[in-house]
């Protein structure tokens, strides 16, 4: 599955620049839509399309694989499995 890093950008530009990035700024700075930031954030599995991705890495001036990450399903379920024995 692929994991994508979009929360963890943000927290490096606010800390770099020093201030606050919202979804509303980021919307308007790539011209992707809030709802789909915020799936792109926190919905598991989300499957965007490659011009957002180029989007992102445009408006945070890094390259793919800072913005996501490949992450085999052997993993996540070894994850969801100790979760759900604890």
């Amino acid at each position: 599955m692929i994991r994508f890093r979009l929360r963890e950008m943000i927290i490096d530009k606010e800390f770099t620049e020093g201030r606050r990035i919202t979804f509303e700024e980021i919307s308007q700075g790539t011209g992707i839509q809030r709802t789909t930031l915020s799936r792109i954030a926190g919905q598991r599995g989300y499957n965007t399309t490659t011009d957002n991705i180029d989007k992102l890495c445009r408006y945070f001036g890094c390259s793919v694989d800072k913005l996501m990450e490949y992450v085999p399903d052997e993993e996540l379920s070894g994850v969801a499995e100790q979760s759900v024995k604890q």
